[in-house]
């Protein structure tokens, strides 16, 4: 069985999961995924070998490449493992303070914030808690430009929580639309009690 994955003009990492999508929804056969960059298609080929999928790339028109991965029956021991252990959350703490990511180009940081939440709603595990502090809670407010993915990862039971401080300083609590108003004990035993935290 062959698919066609067309991933062209998609930023990243959006061809990496439209192709990993289409390698779920088959038991074997080849996945072709096109895309019209340098870095989307090295993505997509460390993404093949990172699951130990035989690939070619070829080299289309302009900068078109074409990577064909396929995918056989047979399953490494690792994998049969792994399938047997739930992975659905994964005990992590997800702490955002700022409404963009990294120092820099704000507008880098926007579209940077963005992929990130996006790529959590459609990688398992999912983290336990997202936690949202200081301009981060821009995020959970009304027109936010990741309220959608928010509230899909709540939706599969992601606790998402704003501190209250800081929606009042930012004069937005009244505005929240994803997750709960949480204080700084609970945010505190949140970041103890979890076995990883990730601050941004």
């Amino acid at each position: 069985m062959k698919n066609e994955i067309d991933a062209r003009n998609q930023a990243c990492p959006k061809p990496v999961i439209m192709t990993k999508k289409a390698l779920d929804n088959i038991s074997e056969g080849v996945v072709t995924t096109i895309v019209d960059n340098e870095v989307a298609k090295e993505n997509v080929s460390k993404l093949a070998k990172s699951l130990d999928f035989d690939y070619t790339v070829e080299k289309g028109q302009a900068n078109e490449y074409f990577i064909h991965i396929t995918k056989g029956e047979v399953v490494n021991e690792a994998s049969e493992i792994n399938s047997c252990i739930p992975n659905t959350f994964k005990d992590l703490a997800i702490i955002f303070g700022n409404d963009k990511l990294g120092q820099g180009s704000e507008e880098l940081g926007n579209i940077l914030i963005k992929g990130y939440i996006y790529t959590l709603t459609e990688s398992t595990p999912f983290p336990s808690t997202l936690i949202f502090l200081n301009n981060g809670v821009r995020l959970t407010v009304e027109g936010s430009p990741v309220l959608e993915d928010l509230i899909k990862l709540q939706s599969e039971g992601v606790e998402i929580l704003s501190c209250g401080t800081c929606l009042d300083f930012y004069h937005v609590k009244d505005k929240l639309s994803v997750g709960e108003i949480s204080n700084m004990y609970t945010i505190v035993e949140k970041m103890k009690n979890a076995t990883n935290t990730i601050t941004l």
